[in-house]
């Protein structure tokens, strides 16, 4: 009787199925665990999440690991993601500073134009020139409303006003001519003085209609096509906003550095080719399916992307102890996106969703790190530890324990940071392939598109449903249903949308709707996981096409999401292939395939052919 134990590690968590060989050459697998992964997937720092994962599945056991005569590990390919910029992005303003942050309640209404003034230089001001005031955080609304009558008894014409604080309704209401008034503008000092200005205001449940407009800006200031493309960017940045002012600068007063997006040089076996990433990601993705199979991915140096790819070589060159110059890129998933980008001149947080390009770039798997990995792990454990099999191999032949399954059988292994499929014919035979983009770069796209700035969250809001919190004694989940409780929700959750966590309800900082947050995070699942779903399955199956397929199996962390397979269903539906997430051994559901593969794979070929306990895991 012999024990071991097969071990996948992933880019986000590490799981372990421990075995039993009898006398009789049976196979039997007693436990697995799963625990989260140390350091990233495939390098030596991945052996402390090993060895917590393997103390997990042995102590119900009662083994420890004298007990075992070998671990197997995964052949894993680091996968790392990151945001290459289009051009649109790169803001160059050389006559405009803007604000547009969309106060709660600015006060008054309509769109007014004049130079701006100070609120104490107001009755100094020529009787010719309509003003725009400029009320500092240190005056108090009814100061304020008093010296911006004073003036205006005075014949002083007064447009409109741009406050710091939070006070333009309450300076509103005591104004003797209404006007419209911005507040909330925290950065008060840079505004500049003395400078034409536009300001703008909505009526209640409205949007401001004339300052987020390109040619209504250029109508306003007079402004020739030229000035007119560079304000293109505070025309969008303030769309949707309730109140906005647009202040006309000095030629070059603000300005800002271009760095171009730049190309990508795609190298393959047979034929190469060259893409700008500005051409977006249909672009991309259509030059490497023309080039594939690839053997390296090379980006221009001073770009965006080449950048990207630089810290990507890097960071894998310093864990796995090589030269830079032998890493290499041998995938990338590009998804067209939108990042939020600060617009140069803005004078209150304004950003303008500018379009970008989101890049899953795939470090080449080499055996080497996985060795070093195995080797740590040997001096950790005293156990012989080895690299038993190539992940997407392992994958398919854990996946055939699940009941009522069969070759020919295809598997998509939905991870962290790669998307794995591999085939198996009736005679065994298993073709795989390794592509870059999973979960993580979904996290990504959230995080980005939504500019939170927080990848806590955009994981949450992959993993969870949303609602909206609309009392203290109820909400409205996404799908429309509502839900009531006994006891009032915490007063910060009111009118929040929230994240319905199976730890409780997580509110989202951001002043999208429910609906933007839902079709953000569902685009990001379709432009990764079914768009590589369906790319790593033309690539393993017979002759490129699908349709030769009988059953697909969804295996990996990422088919438990509560969309992901219905989504990948759907596409496969026009295919007519049987789709449907794994259930590994009958009892781990998705989960272990690559772990309970590897101790599959061992078995065969120690010990030939053998016989399985049934079911296993029982």
């Amino acid at each position: 009787m012999a024990f071991i134990a097969g071990v996948d590690v992933g880019n986000n968590t590490t799981e372990v199925a421990v075995a039993e060989f009898t006398a009789d050459r049976e196979l039997r697998v007693l436990a697995s665990a799963i625990v989260m992964t140390t350091g990233i997937k495939g390098t030596a720092g991945n052996a402390v999440g090993i060895v917590d994962a393997l103390d997990e599945a042995l102590r119900p056991l009662g083994l420890t690991y004298a007990d075992l005569s070998a671990v197997l590990l995964n052949e894993a390919a680091p996968v790392i993601g990151d945001v290459a910029m289009e051009t649109i992005t790169e803001t160059v303003i050389t006559e405009s500073a803007m604000i547009g942050h969309n106060p709660s309640t600015p006060g008054g209404q309509g769109l007014a134009l004049g130079t701006t003034v100070r609120l104490e230089d107001l009755e100094a001001a020529s009787g010719d020139e309509v003003c725009i005031a400029i009320v500092p955080g240190g005056v108090d609304f009814e100061e304020a409303a008093r010296l911006l009558n004073r003036a205006l008894s005075k014949g002083v014409p007064i447009a409109g006003a741009i406050v710091q604080k939070d006070d333009a309704v309450l300076i509103h209401n005591r104004l003797v001519r209404p006007m419209p008034i911005v507040d909330e503008v925290k950065e008060i000092g840079r505004v500049p003085v003395g400078m034409i200005a536009a300001i703008e205001v909505a009526g209640p449940g409205r949007s401001i209609e004339k300052l987020c407009n390109p040619y209504d800006i250029a109508t306003v200031f007079c402004l020739n096509p030229e000035e007119t493309r560079h304000v293109v960017p505070i025309a969008r940045a303030l769309m949707g906003t309730r109140s906005a002012v647009v202040i006309k600068t000095p030629r070059g007063d603000i300005q800002t550095r271009r760095i171009p997006a730049g190309r990508l040089k795609l190298i393959g076996r047979q034929r190469n080719a060259e893409v700008r990433v500005e051409e977006g990601a249909e672009a991309i993705m259509a030059q490497v399916r023309k080039v594939a199979p690839l053997v390296e991915i090379a980006a221009e140096p001073g770009t965006h992307v080449g950048g990207m790819f630089e810290h990507v070589r890097k960071v894998m060159a310093t864990l796995t102890h090589q030269p830079v110059s032998t890493v290499r890129v041998q995938d990338i998933l590009a998804v067209d996106t939108f990042k939020p980008q600060r617009v140069i001149g803005g004078l209150a947080g304004e950003l303008s969703l500018g379009n970008a390009v989101g890049l899953a770039a795939m470090v080449e798997a080499h055996r080497l790190p996985m060795q070093l990995l195995a080797e740590r792990l040997q001096e950790k454990i005293h156990v012989d530890a080895v690299v038993g099999g190539v992940e997407a191999e392992m994958a398919i032949r854990g996946a055939l324990t699940t009941p009522g399954t069969e070759p020919p059988l295809a598997i998509l292994d939905l991870g962290g940071g790669s998307t794995d499929a591999s085939v198996i014919n009736e005679s065994g035979e298993i073709r795989s392939i390794h592509l870059a983009g999973a979960g993580d770069m979904v996290t990504l796209l959230i995080d980005t598109e939504l500019g939170l700035e927080d990848r806590g969250i955009a994981e949450k809001i992959k993993h969870f449903p949303l609602a909206k919190v609309e009392t203290l004694f109820h909400m409205r989940h996404e799908d429309g249903s509502v839900q009531f409780f006994h006891q009032p929700l915490h007063p910060r959750l009111f009118g929040r949308v929230v994240v319905v966590t199976d730890e409780g309800l997580l509110p989202v900082e951001t002043r999208e709707p429910l609906g933007k947050i839902a079709a953000v995070r569902q685009q990001a699942k379709q432009k990764v996981f079914v768009r590589n779903a369906v790319r790593a399955l033309e690539q393993v199956a017979p002759y490129g096409n699908i349709r030769l397929l009988s059953f697909v199996v969804l295996v990996g962390g990422s088919a438990l999401d509560f969309e992901i397979p219905r989504m990948i269903t759907d596409a496969l539906m026009e295919y007519g292939v049987v789709t449907g997430r794994a259930n590994i051994r009958g009892v781990e559901g998705p989960r272990n395939a690559v772990a309970t593969g590897l101790v599959l794979a061992y078995a065969e070929r120690e010990n030939g052919v053998f016989r399985t306990a049934c079911p296993l895991g029982q």
